[in-house]
């Protein structure tokens, strides 16, 4: 690792509140999230009491109203927030953006009585929780979930399994999408379902290529019962409902990939500027100059798409198509980067003492989760010709 610090990213952020939220947060991560980063990724270990923190210092909230315990930020600053998370530990960036997709159900469907039962807890109370759309046979394809919930008097029961859970087994809520009707999107309802409802049951965590410290596992419901105030809008309107969560959480995911991103260029204009060869630095070398040029371009301009899509969404206007776009190009940029921060690397930047490999590694997620890049060329696809013909 490079003895050169690398200069935080110059932000423009709109108020005096929101500048001292990102400094709030670079404390927090070169503190408590950055010394410890490598060493239990590599081991494997996954960092609650970093969340206790985040959630005690109102950051696991951060786009949702006050009233409830949020913190009333407009998402432009949210997004800001995950890419310095996600900069200093993936594991973390990406676990405060599936704990607000796992809000979104209830901050948005929700009735006044369920959001002030529930969401101050979640927002603000220590709380992490997951979101649960995939199954084993039902990925891209979410509308052909199987999962299913019953009527049975005032309560509802849950049966089937959920696969690819972020914090799958340690949540203490799951926002669970099951069908309670017709086959297809008509057909589907959300629910709130608690961590340690009897009956459900987490299956051992997948052994990743990456991201080792967050754990995502397969969860199964057997006849998990929950009350009908725990169901969430009306019923059969679950699949619009994670449709609009996604479009949100998709563009978590893409400010997590630019502050991964944006740490594998820190490293390897570090490295650079740091290392000799030939009497001078290999920064000085034309062609690993245009490399780094290359990775800092990609990087703005992700940065630039991400904000613009969330400041659409700020204005409260349509920004489904520029998500699935910012998804799709910090997700590619991300992978570019770190790769070609390997190369500036050489063999060092194979080897398990510098930080790229591993950002390498947890880059190629970005691409797959919360709808694969390949569909978010469809849903774009979609907003530009129309809907396929069959």
């Amino acid at each position: 690792m490079s003895d050169r610090a690398p200069q935080p990213v110059e932000r423009r952020l709109p108020t005096e509140e929101s500048r001292q939220l990102v400094e709030l947060v670079r404390d927090i991560v070169s503190k408590e999230i950055a010394p410890r980063a490598a060493e239990e990724e590599d081991a494997g270990l996954f960092p609650r009491p970093v969340f206790t923190l985040l959630s005690e210092a109102g950051l696991l909230g951060l786009p949702y109203p006050s009233e409830h315990g949020g913190g009333d930020q407009p998402y432009e600053v949210y997004l800001q927030v995950l890419e310095e998370l996600a900069a200093a530990r993936l594991t973390v960036g990406l676990g405060v953006s599936v704990h607000s997709l796992a809000c979104h159900a209830l901050a948005g469907f929700g009735t006044r009585e369920q959001q002030a039962a529930h969401l101050p807890a979640m927002l603000g109370g220590g709380l992490l929780g997951a979101y649960c759309l995939s199954e084993p046979s039902s990925g891209s394809d979410a509308a052909s979930l199987r999962t299913k919930a019953v009527r049975d008097g005032g309560d509802w029961v849950l049966t089937g399994t959920k696969a690819w859970i972020t914090h799958g087994g340690i949540a203490d809520f799951y926002t669970v999408l099951a069908r309670t009707g017709e086959d297809g999107p008509r057909g589907i309802t959300a629910f709130l379902v608690p961590g340690d409802a009897p009956g459900l049951e987490a299956a051992l965590p997948e052994k990743k290529m990456g991201m080792k410290g967050s754990p995502t596992a397969q969860l199964h419901f057997d006849g998990v019962r929950i009350s009908d105030d725990r169901r969430l809008g009306e019923e059969g309107q679950g699949f619009a409902i994670a449709l609009s969560a996604l479009d949100s959480g998709r563009l978590g995911i893409a400010a997590c990939a630019v502050g991964v991103a944006q740490a594998a260029l820190d490293e390897a204009v570090g490295y650079a500027t740091d290392r000799r060869q030939f009497g001078r630095p290999v920064a000085d070398f034309q062609g690993l100059r245009f490399m780094l040029a290359d990775m800092a371009t990609q990087i703005e301009a992700g940065r630039a798409l991400y904000l613009e899509a969330a400041r659409l969404r700020d204005a409260g206007l349509p920004f489904s198509r520029q998500a699935a776009m910012a998804k799709l190009f910090c997700t590619d940029a991300a992978m570019r980067v770190t790769t070609d921060a390997v190369q500036v690397l050489g063999g060092y930047g194979y080897t398990l003492d510098f930080p790229v490999e591993r950002l390498m590694r947890e880059a190629k997620v970005l691409q797959i989760v919360e709808g694969t890049n390949q569909i978010q060329r469809m849903v774009i696809a979609r907003h530009l010709a129309g809907p396929e013909t069959r």
